[in-house]
């Protein structure tokens, strides 16, 4: 392959990525019409069809998907093997981007962070966090947070926190106006607020565990919100009640903000994961922060 067939090549990944030439050109530094000109040339070489343009939009043909399919990994491979020559040098560096709750960023990545970069000056790291779970791959992460049940099979996962549970909280009072329940099938005669799980779009169904007997319960109430912290506010404003980590509501307990109720069916979940690709050729940076941020128990 010459040169530049290959730089060919790196411009339609940027312009299918970007779903049109405005975006890619100002990401690559060239001209819209420069990138236009390269696609069709690519187009001719390989005589195929790789994308669609019209005068809203570019999409992707299934020729163009494959070829995609085809150049991601490569690429992601030869952007990691060249920031690995960053080995050679005295010190670590490059950048690593991680994509996280902002639960998991606050309370593990940030802490090792805050230790970990003083250390490395020549070491980048990049959080973006979300609620959903992210492509991490497609979107050209170099790793994902996220809790393990929720981590795919086929990626590495390392443990970086404890095994964390949830907790039935209502304020002082809402259960002075209200029994507090003894079972999970108790939560019926109460307003519950509801989270709504940005992956699927579906509402969480609340998961309690006893003795072995697992038991899920899908909850009403007039409040449904896909952030946390206002699910807090509205059980602390006597809204009704609410399924929450149990280190996040600790301080409120503490204060008498909150009470918990049906601590004896929390189950365990497993903790959060750190997850990257199993085919990923981690450079000494990322294999230096894996290790700082590596769970090893109490």
């Amino acid at each position: 392959m010459k040169r530049d067939e290959l730089g060919d090549l790196a411009v339609f990944m940027v312009v299918a990525e970007e779903r049109g030439f405005t975006k890619a050109a100002f990401r690559l530094g060239l001209s819209p019409s420069a990138l236009s000109h390269t696609i069709r040339r690519l187009e001719a070489r390989l005589g195929l069809r790789l994308l669609l343009r019209t005068t809203r939009k570019v999409s992707v043909t299934e020729a163009g998907e494959r070829l995609l399919e085809t150049l991601r990994p490569a690429f992601a491979d030869i952007e990691t093997r060249i920031e690995a020559l960053g080995e050679l040098r005295d010190r670590p560096s490059g950048t690593i981007r991680i994509n996280s709750g902002e639960h998991a960023a606050h309370t593990l990545l940030w802490p090792v962070l805050e230790r970990f970069l003083p250390m490395y000056p020549d070491v980048k790291v990049e959080i973006t966090t979300e609620l959903g779970y992210a492509d991490i791959v497609e979107r050209r992460f170099d790793a994902g947070v996220r809790l393990g049940e929720q981590v795919e099979r086929d990626m590495i996962a390392v443990p970086i926190g404890p095994d964390v549970n949830m907790v039935v909280v209502g304020s002082p009072s809402w259960f002075a106006a209200h029994p507090k329940p003894v079972t999970p099938h108790d939560l019926n005669d109460h307003v519950c607020i509801n989270l709504r799980l940005p992956t699927r779009g579906g509402l969480y169904v609340w998961e309690f565990e006893k003795d072995g007997r697992q038991l899920n319960v899908r909850v009403e109430g007039q409040m449904i919100f896909n952030d946390m912290a206002l699910i807090q506010k509205a059980a602390e404003a006597g809204m009704g009640l609410g399924f929450l980590m149990a280190d996040v509501v600790a301080p409120a307990i503490a204060e008498g903000r909150l009470v918990p109720v049906l601590e004896d069916w929390r189950p365990p979940f497993p903790g959060y994961h750190l997850y990257y690709p199993s085919r990923r050729q981690p450079t000494p940076a990322f294999t230096l922060l894996v290790e700082a941020l590596r769970y090893r128990g109490s």
